[in-house]
C-alpha cells in the first residue's frame, strides 16, 4: 500500500457519519421526548403557544435546571446528592438570618451564604472520598442534618418556623434584581433565573467538552480505579463536583430568599428527587460516565413544560406525578435504546 492509500484510509477510519454522531448524543432521547411533549400541550392546551405562557414553563423549567445542571455533572462524575433539595433551603435561610441578625448588608449574608453552601459540598466530597461509603449514605446523612438544622436554627433564633423579613434592609433592592428580577422583552416579563441557566449550562458544556476537568469527570463516573491508574486525580474531582452542587444550591436559594423575602425552613425536602429525574430524563445513566449538561436543560425544560402545560389544559394537577414518574420511564427507555444503536454503528 502506497501512501497515498494509506492517507485515504486513515481517513476513512477518522470519519463518522452524522447518523453516528447524532445517535451518539445524550440528549437525543430527551430532546425527542421535549418535542413530543410540547406538540401534545400545544395540541390539548389552547394557551400553551402564547408567549406568556413560554415565559411561565421556562421560568419553572429554570428554578429545576440551575440545580440539575451540577447534579448532572455529579451524576456523570458516579455520584449522587441527596442533600441537594435542602441545601437550597439553607442557602437562603443563611443569607437571611445572617443579615438579620447582624444587621449587615444583605450582601454579606449572600457572600457568607455561599461559602457555607461550598462547604457543605466540600464536606459531602471529603466523606465520600475519605470513607468509601456510598454517596447514597453521606448524603442521606447529610439531608437529614441539614433538614433537622434548618428547623432547629430558625425555631431557636426566630422563634417561628420562617425567617424574619428583609426586604426593608440595605442592599435588598440590588440583591433582589441580581437573583429575581424580571426582564421585560416585547411585553412579555421573563425572570432573571433564565439567564442563571443558561450561563450554567453553557459554563458546563465547556467544563465537560472543551477542559481536561471534563475529561476527569467522564473517567471518574466510567471507572474511577482505572481514572486514578493514569493520574487522574480523583478526589479532588468528587469534591469539585459536590461544590458545583453547592453552587447551583447557592443560586437558587438566593432567588427563593429574594423573591419573596422570607423562607420557610421546611421548604425543599423531596426536590433532589426532581433534579435526579430532569438529569435522567436528559440522558444521565445512574452508573456514571455519560450524560451532558445539554440533557439536564432539556429534562429540566420537559419538567416545566409538564408542571405549566397540565395547568393550561386545565386538567386536574393530581396526575402531575403520574405524567412525570411515565416521562421518566419512557426516557429512560428511550436513552437505552439510542445507546444500544449508536453502539451498533460503531
Amino acid at each position: 500500500m502506497n501512501a497515498t492509500q494509506v492517507k485515504a484510509a486513515d481517513e476513512r477510519i477518522l470519519q463518522t457519519s452524522p447518523l453516528r454522531k447524532l445517535l451518539g448524543r445524550p440528549e437525543l432521547g430527551s430532546v425527542v421526548g421535549a418535542i413530543a411533549v410540547f406538540v401534545f400541550f400545544a395540541f390539548f392546551a389552547d394557551s400553551f403557544l402564547r408567549a406568556s405562557s413560554l415565559s411561565t414553563v421556562l421560568y419553572a423549567a429554570s428554578t429545576i435546571g440551575i440545580m440539575a445542571v451540577p447534579v448532572a455533572l455529579l451524576m456523570i462524575g458516579g455520584e449522587f446528592d441527596l442533600s441537594a433539595g435542602v441545601m437550597v433551603t439553607s442557602s437562603a435561610l443563611v443569607s437571611s438570618m445572617f443579615s438579620y441578625q447582624m444587621t449587615a448588608n444583605v450582601w454579606v449574608g449572600v457572600g457568607v451564604s455561599l461559602l457555607v453552601t461550598l462547604a457543605i459540598g466540600a464536606f459531602n466530597g471529603f466523606m465520600l472520598t475519605r470513607t468509601e461509603l456510598p454517596s447514597f449514605i453521606i448524603t442521606l446523612g447529610t439531608f437529614l442534618m441539614l433538614t433537622g438544622l434548618n428547623l432547629g436554627f430558625t425555631k431557636l433564633i426566630d422563634g417561628t418556623v420562617s425567617t424574619k423579613s428583609i426586604a426593608d434592609m440595605e442592599g435588598f433592592p440590588s440583591a433582589q434584581d441580581v437573583f429575581a428580577s424580571t426582564i421585560t422583552i416585547g411585553g412579555v416579563g421573563f425572570k432573571v433565573t433564565i439567564l442563571w441557566w443558561l450561563a450554567l449550562v453553557a459554563v458546563a458544556s465547556w467544563i465537560l467538552l472543551r477542559t481536561r476537568a471534563g475529561n476527569w469527570i467522564f473517567a471518574v463516573g466510567g471507572n474511577k480505579d482505572a481514572a486514578r491508574a493514569v493520574g487522574v486525580p480523583v478526589t479532588r474531582t468528587k469534591i469539585g463536583l459536590y461544590m458545583g452542587v453547592g453552587l447551583g444550591a447557592w443560586i437558587s436559594g438566593q432567588h427563593l430568599l429574594f423573591s419573596y423575602d422570607v423562607v420557610q425552613s421546611g421548604e425543599g425536602v423531596g426536590n433532589e428527587l426532581i433534579y435526579i429525574i430532569a438529569a435522567v430524563i436528559g440522558g444521565c445513566l445512574i452508573t456514571g460516565g455519560y450524560g451532558s449538561a445539554v440533557g439536564s436543560a432539556v429534562g429540566a425544560f420537559i419538567f416545566g413544560m409538564t408542571s405549566k402545560g397540565i395547568v393550561f389544559a386545565e386538567w386536574n394537577p393530581d396526575w402531575f406525578k403520574f405524567f412525570l414518574g411515565a416521562m421518566l420511564l419512557l426516557a429512560t427507555l428511550l436513552n437505552a435504546w439510542v445507546r444500544k444503536r449508536a453502539e451498533a454503528t460503531k
